[in-house]
């Protein structure tokens, strides 16, 4: 696939089929993303991928906790946000809401689902050694870029998973991860359900004239 065309045409997915994503074709992924850009060449990205039961698992705790600590998803803004951006964060919810189930909230839809990873059959864990400092999370964001598109060109959907670093502690101690590994991000990753409806929603990108200045 041509890479401005997966550029443009992935989207985050939702609803997945239960078919499982093979290991080869996982490796051949992960191979591919990690040639990803990294301050002095360090790739201080690591990944744990987790399937089948193992995955189930996790989904069930990470909902259970977040249930039983009332964590929901956010913006992460440690101040009121600027109008720009909460018109940005409503144009998703405008083009979700009528692909959500009828049963479904959309908060309750996004916070559970981000936990379960919408169902995804496999979940990778990023995580980053703590003896790096914040800087180095640029480079994971490059590599995380990389494999989201990657896994487009091989005909897998995914989604970012932001929420389940506040369950950092709970995650290493089920996966047996170092403690001195830090969670990052999750990816929920499978093939899209084409009944899927929520995978049709497809969010605007704000205007060049929002995001650029230009100093000539």
């Amino acid at each position: 696939m041509e890479l401005i065309s997966a550029i443009r045409e992935r989207r985050s997915t939702r609803a997945f089929l239960a078919r499982p994503v093979e290991r080869q074709r996982l490796e051949e992924i992960i191979t591919i993303a990690a040639r990803a850009p990294s301050a002095i060449n360090l790739q201080p990205w690591e990944l744990t991928v987790v399937s089948g039961e193992e995955k189930k698992r996790l989904s069930r705790l990470l909902v259970k906790r977040m249930k039983e600590r009332n964590i929901s998803c956010g913006p992460g803004a440690k101040n009121p946000l600027q109008q720009y951006f909460i018109n940005r964060q409503r144009g998703l919810l405008e083009v979700m809401l009528p692909h959500l189930p009828a049963e479904k909230k959309f908060q309750d839809f996004i916070n559970e689902g981000s936990c379960n990873f919408y169902g995804a059959p496999t979940a990778v864990i990023v995580t980053i050694d703590k003896v790096f400092s914040k800087a180095r999370l640029t480079d994971l964001g490059v590599f995380v870029g990389y494999l989201l598109l990657v896994c487009h060109s091989k005909g897998l959907g995914t989604c970012p998973i932001g929420i389940i670093t506040a369950f950092d502690e709970d995650i290493k101690e089920e996966l047996s991860l170092p403690d001195e590994k830090e969670v990052v991000i999750g990816i929920a990753i499978g093939y899209p359900d084409p009944e899927g409806k929520i995978n049709m929603a497809r969010s605007e990108r704000a205007p060049i004239g929002e995001l650029v200045r230009w100093r000539d």
